[in-house]
């Protein structure tokens, strides 16, 4: 058989794959109508079948029958599932009320913006003095993680719910206010559990960032990477390697098939042991679902080794896809499947192609070298592109130099990990392993801190085919002998390079000019989090900088603010810092909240070292921006109670200028807000409030009364959390608040005009 023939098979699983992938995701998006779409896709592809033994057109038909089985059976899953999760989904858990979860902590407890977060399945549900008995998927997020807590645990969780977003394996997301009744996990998770915790102790002597690259690149557990090193690895398009992945279980099965074969043992016995030990590997890193997505692909793998069919890759890739949407149809919806799938399959199906085309520019082994990072970012710009609208310049040399020291420092971390008995050992062990880490986390501050790091891009769709579009013409250029395709081909990549990029400075010029010169206060669009400047004679204030520097920055760029008198750092989560980077430069005074963690007061430093002067300010003080006084309300200085964190934000009061008088919330609690109120220091009313934590349900309606604000500022991106909640939303509508939210209006500006407060938004215009 030729290789080109080899090549067609290969490639005659991906219409089912795709077809599959379809099915599921209607089911999934649509569960009551799951059972139905079940029923009609079984005798269809039962009779497709049927037609494929009687007509010629064999091959096309036995493909399509195939594909409508596996939608068949992803679909019965989901109708199979669907009255376990109606069922919890119908329960009185809305209107921000407290409700109490008996959980099973069922994936990886994770680090987020605002605390932990897991994946779990429910128990029982108590509402009120009533009990009930559920068992569906739930999202927890909860604000420290309790001793105990991890995958394998069972507790209690008190809080408030709401409905996940349709297509989601979670029914209900929860909001945990206090965990009880936690046991730990038993049996081989709790070894695991112990196992991980060992290795991020094992590290923690080592020179920081690198330390706590160790065990997510090893184990995938990050809850050592701190927020700066995170940021810095996103830029630089790295942070795929601290997430446990196909490479990582191809590595690790290949390693006890390699042992395996060196003892001489014959081709079952060496499949058997690659098996068990990605068994162990799993159980070792969690079994969650990218995990076990990975581990699908890599057992399915094996089986081809066992069988004799080492080269069908695709065909391989195909199959994984299609037991993982039978196995758990909701990753149809997740965004890292697809990424992973697009990753794998670009690797499969274009890393060839293009190291024969860079070799006609470069000797062969760099050729092969640059031609896997270039194929997958090529393949997963587009889809990326859709969540940031930037494309990393500098992704894929990044990953070239970072990618070898990557399998060195997953084996010696595991090896550190496996260790752990013998602490001398494990030490040592980890202490090498931070060589390459450390090399890895040098490569992402250098490439996140080189100029033009990202390149602005068209958003949404238009911006995901343009540079599909882009990146199939680099292909052709790259990959392709025939001087007239690439010469097509180049004609197309300029074009679209020409718009996109015009795009971008075009695009400043014209918002830029659409933004009101009169404008004081300006809320920025940057996603989840805060960014707010206030500007009086000439003088310009920032309150936080949102989760990313690139979004501050194009925010600052259309408000053509160039430099800031004040930034106000009102607390230091990543949905208020993580901007940062953006303003470092241009800062003259610093004023922040409590410092409670070393990165905290590392970010301080920075603004130091920048030229800036930095302060922790507490209730009481004040100054002036231009025409205006400023006040913080809040907090206490050394509170006991509110140490740092949400509820120790600073709350700043803007007064007695051409600005409209305004108060700024931070991410105050209802518990924190009641407690400001207590100390008398709130205005009698304000023309403007920035609603706290984004518009949560956690909120004390008093403090809103009180305030009776004109206008309420909603500073919100895409989330999971269900922010701003209805609840909130209906009390400033009761107070006849005019609501301005960023996720929906995007920028909003606020002006005086005489007696009356003006509004514009950037998405439909000033009113």
């Amino acid at each position: 058989m030729s290789r080109r023939t080899a090549r067609r098979r290969d490639l005659r699983l991906l219409p089912i794959a795709a077809v599959a992938w379809a099915g599921t995701g209607v089911a999934i998006l649509a569960p009551d109508a799951a059972s139905t779409l079940a029923l009609v896709l079984w005798p269809t592809s039962a009779l497709t079948l049927l037609l494929a033994r009687r007509l010629r057109w064999t091959t096309t038909l036995a493909v399509a029958a195939v594909a409508l089985a596996v939608a068949a059976a992803a679909a019965s899953h989901v109708a199979i599932g669907q009255p376990a999760r109606a069922a919890l989904a119908d329960l009185p858990v809305d209107g921000g009320r407290s409700v109490t979860f008996a959980v099973d902590v069922v994936g990886k407890v994770e680090r987020s913006a605002t605390g932990y977060r897991f994946d779990a399945v429910t128990r029982s549900v108590r509402i009120g003095s009533e009990t009930r008995h559920a068992a569906a998927p739930v999202l927890v997020r909860i604000g420290d993680r309790p001793h105990g807590l991890d995958l394998g645990s069972t507790l209690e969780v008190t809080g408030t719910a709401f409905e996940a977003d349709a297509g989601d394996r979670a029914v209900l997301v929860v909001e945990g206010a206090s965990t009880d009744r936690i046991r730990a996990p038993t049996g081989a998770l709790a070894v695991a559990a112990s196992l991980r915790q060992g290795l991020v102790v094992a590290v923690e002597g080592l020179p920081a960032p690198a330390a706590g690259l160790v065990p997510g690149l090893a184990v995938g557990d990050t809850s050592a990477v701190g927020d700066d090193l995170d940021a810095q690895m996103k830029a630089a398009s790295l942070s795929h390697l601290t997430a446990v992945s196909g490479a990582n279980c191809a590595l690790v099965v290949g390693i006890a098939f390699g042992i395996a074969a060196w003892c001489g043992a014959r081709r079952s016995v060496r499949v058997a042991a690659g098996l068990l030990t990605l068994v162990a590997f799993v159980v070792l890193v969690s079994p969650e679902p990218s995990v076990v997505r990975a581990a699908t692909m890599a057992a399915i793998a094996m089986l081809g080794v066992l069988l004799g069919r080492i080269g069908a890759g695709v065909s391989v890739l195909a199959v994984s896809v299609c037991v993982l949407l039978i196995l758990d149809p909701w990753i149809a919806a997740s965004l890292g499947f697809a990424l992973s799938t697009v990753a794998t399959a670009s690797l499969l199906l274009f890393a060839g192609p293009l190291a024969d085309g860079l070799s006609r520019w470069m000797p062969s082994p760099a050729a092969l070298a640059l031609s896997v990072p270039l194929a997958a970012q090529l393949a997963c710009g587009p889809l990326i592109v859709l969540i940031e609208p930037t494309v990393p310049v500098f992704g894929v040399l990044a990953n070239l130099l970072a990618g070898p020291a990557a399998p060195a420092a997953t084996v010696l971390g595991l090896l550190a990990c496996v260790a752990l008995p013998v602490p001398v050992l494990a030490q040592g062990l980890a202490a090498i392993a931070w060589l390459p880490a450390a090399w890895i986390a040098g490569t992402a501050q250098l490439f996140s801190a080189l100029p033009g790091t990202s390149l602005a891009w068209l958003e949404g769709l238009p911006g995901l085919l343009a540079l599909a579009a882009g990146g199939a013409a680099l292909g052709v250029v790259v990959g392709v002998r025939h001087a007239a395709a690439r010469r097509w081909a180049s004609a197309v990549l300029a074009g679209i390079l020409v718009v996109a990029v015009a795009a971008g400075p075009a695009r400043v010029l014209w918002d830029r000019a659409r933004v009101p010169p009169d404008w004081t206060i300006a809320a920025c669009e940057v996603g989840q989090g805060d960014a707010v400047l206030v500007r009086s004679a000439g003088e310009t204030m920032l309150i936080d900088t949102g989760p990313d520097p690139a979004a501050l920055h194009g925010c600052l760029e259309r408000f053509s603010v160039d430099r800031l008198d004040i930034v106000v750092l009102t607390h230091f989560d990543l949905d208020h810092k993580g901007g940062a980077d953006a303003v470092l430069e241009r800062s003259d005074v610093l004023l922040h909240g409590p410092i409670a963690a070393p990165e905290d007061a590392s970010l301080v430093a920075a603004f130091a070292d920048a030229g800036a002067e930095t302060e922790q300010v507490s209730a009481g003080q004040r100054g002036r921006l231009g025409r205006c006084a400023w006040s913080v309300l809040w907090p206490k200085r050394d509170d006991p109670v509110y140490p740092s964190g949400n509820d120790a934000s600073v709350i700043v009061e803007m007064t007695g200028c051409e600005t409209p008088d305004a108060l700024f919330l931070g991410d105050l609690s209802a518990q924190a807000q009641r407690s400001l109120a207590a100390t008398g220091a709130l205005p009698g009313s304000a023309d403007v409030v920035k609603v706290a934590h984004h518009g949560s349900a956690d909120q004390d309606p008093v403090l809103y009364e009180q305030l009776d604000a004109a206008l309420a500022l909603v500073t919100v991106g895409e989330n999971t959390y269900g922010h701003p909640r209805d609840e909130i939303l209906d009390l400033l509508r009761t107070e006849d608040a005019t609501i301005a939210r960023t996720d929906l209006s995007g920028d909003i500006a606020l002006w005086r005009d005489g007696e009356h407060l003006r509004v514009w938004r950037s998405r439909d215009g000033a009113r």
